[in-house]
């Protein structure tokens, strides 16, 4: 008998192993509220969670991308296009308390069944929602055109005031004056694929103006495969050692 329990709770791990997808190692950074852990989804797609609060921003890829994840008390969509705003995926993962934080352009895309905890953010506005504040900005390409991919004031990057740190996600975005006006960025999420964004160079270019203690470089993989992230690393961490790079894997293997 004991044997068959044995090789029953070996069967059962494996199957938990195999059903849980490929991630990056998960981050963790002390702030005023505990932990706050980074994980790293794929491209666009990351959970940022503290003991008593889970945030997914741009969740994709469908459910089983989340498993053995929290489920979200908070998720954020920045724009309109299908790496950043996947409907199954959110109508699948989506509690009954989960807010959702989108702007305008997304929330006119969403059914009313998931409005009834929505929040609409225009560039510029601020919420402060479960401890934390939540301040959307703008996101775009350059130089603005109303045929871009990115046009000014569709999407939302946001700010994250969580536990006295500063977040920054990017969303879709060259190097913005708004971008590069930003203070006390503790750690910063920045999207780099062309012909999507923006190069190495300029994305390397901004993070030196705004200067974030930690930088991720996400949202890396465009047209021409991924981007050179140990460059970018190269550039930043020489011209300012205060800032740190961290390379994590955003495209697992699945």
């Amino acid at each position: 008998m004991r044997v068959i329990l044995s090789l029953l709770s070996i069967s059962l791990l494996f199957s938990v192993r195999a059903q849980t997808p490929a991630r990056a190692t998960p981050d963790v950074v002390l702030t005023s509220i505990g932990a706050l852990t980074i994980q790293p989804i794929v491209h666009a797609s990351l959970v940022l969670s503290t003991p008593n609060l889970t945030i997914y921003a741009d969740p994709t890829g469908g459910a089983a991308n989340y498993i053995g994840i929290k489920q979200p008390d908070v998720i954020l969509i920045t724009d309109i296009h299908g790496d950043h705003f996947d409907l199954k995926t959110i109508s699948a993962i989506r509690q009954p308390n989960t807010i959702l934080v989108a702007p305008k352009a997304v929330a006119d895309l969403m059914p009313d069944s998931l409005k009834d905890k929505l929040i609409i953010l225009n560039n510029g506005d601020r919420v402060s929602k479960l401890n934390i504040s939540i301040t959307a900005l703008p996101m775009y390409n350059l130089p603005e055109d109303p045929q871009s991919r990115h046009t000014k004031g569709r999407g939302n990057g946001y700010v994250l005031g969580i536990g006295g740190k500063n977040l920054y996600i990017s969303g879709d975005t060259q190097g913005i004056p708004e971008m590069r006006a930003l203070k006390d960025i503790d750690i910063a999420f920045v999207c780099m694929n062309l012909p999507y964004t923006m190069d190495i160079n300029e994305a390397a270019d901004a993070v030196l103006a705004f200067k974030p203690k930690i930088v991720y470089p996400y949202h890396y993989r465009g047209q021409g495969g991924p981007s050179d992230v140990a460059t970018f690393k190269k550039m930043v961490e020489e011209k300012n050692k205060n800032i740190e790079v961290r390379l994590r894997n955003w495209y697992p293997v699945k």
